[in-house]
């Protein structure tokens, strides 16, 4: 690589600065309404190791939707293709919280990163667990994977999550009555805010995904978190699924697998290189950072990276 890892992140950051402060906090959430729009961090961890880091990418943020990923990982871990049974994989090309699509397509929803799809993801981490001792395990799994205890679930989130969750509690009623939630609905959107609630910072995040970059193996910590083959499956759904509607827009732009939250939070896969992630708290019209997609472009730009 011509250019050190740092001048790429410096270089592409910079030229989107104008755009830092833009776009629309998340505030329907109460919690998250009153981040600050300015902030701005970017962060890429490669294979090797090699960190390059800008702006706030020390400062933990609501990780919010990007949990999917995590909550994915371990339903496939435990119950591998029969996931496919209950929820199936494709874009959706509607809103993350539609209830119209999920009717007609009777209560099975159009893949794990839309809200349905990440209820019935709880749903089954629920099995054979309390919700408490689920999610002290889900918070485990992030520590082990992330070589990080200091990362918390963020109380005030939750608890801003559930008092504003009337539409995931429609979805997941709706999706009871299909016989396709089999805990109850209180405990499984309990158990969705909670973990979207999670805290972490852009290098806490690379460190935490960076398996998927490398066939599931985990290179620092030298341990193969999911299977090659379910991690290949991730990243595709992650490149079809994980920007909401703007799914598509997202992958001409950047051309890598990802996944956005209304945190403000945007993690990206580059096969066999590395991992990249961006925060900027301000949304476009999707509910995707703005400031943080067209840095991603940016450095998708600089670095050459792709996959092709």
């Amino acid at each position: 690589m011509s250019k050190s890892l740092q001048t790429i992140l410096d270089t592409a950051c910079n030229s989107i600065r104008d755009q830092v402060g833009r776009g629309r906090v998340a505030d329907y959430i109460p919690a998250l309404a009153r981040v600050d729009i300015q902030k701005f961090g970017a962060s890429i961890l490669t294979l090797d190791g090699e960190v390059a880091s800008y702006g706030d990418a020390k400062e933990p943020f609501s990780i919010q939707s990007i949990s999917k990923v995590f909550s994915l990982t371990l339903v496939l871990n435990r119950i591998g293709d029969e996931l496919w049974k209950r929820i199936h994989h494709e874009p959706s090309g509607n809103a993350f919280n539609s209830i119209v699509q999920l009717e007609m397509e009777k209560g099975i929803p159009r893949n794990p990163f839309i809200n349905a799809g990440a209820l019935v993801l709880s749903d089954i981490l629920l099995q054979g667990h309390k919700p408490e001792s689920c999610l002290v395990s889900f918070l485990e799994f992030i520590h082990r994977v992330s070589n990080d205890q200091s990362i918390i679930i963020d109380e005030e989130v939750a608890m801003s999550e559930l008092e504003t969750a009337h539409r995931n509690l429609s979805l997941a009623n709706f999706m009871k009555s299909c016989n396709n939630i089999n805990h109850t609905v209180k405990d499984v959107i309990n158990f969705y805010s909670h973990h979207c609630s999670i805290s972490m910072s852009c290098e806490q995040l690379n460190q935490s995904l960076l398996f998927l970059a490398k066939e599931g193996y985990d290179p620092i910590s030298k341990n193969q978190i999911i299977s090659s083959e379910m991690a290949r499956r991730i990243n595709s759904i992650m490149m079809l699924c994980g920007h909401y509607d703007a799914s598509g827009d997202f992958a001409y732009r950047v051309g890598l697998p990802g996944k956005s939250g209304v945190g403000g939070g945007i993690v990206v896969i580059v096969p066999d290189v590395g991992i990249i992630c961006v925060w900027s708290p301000g949304l476009n019209k999707n509910g995707n950072s703005l400031a943080g997609t067209s840095a991603l472009e940016a450095i998708a730009k600089t670095s050459n990276w792709n996959i092709l």
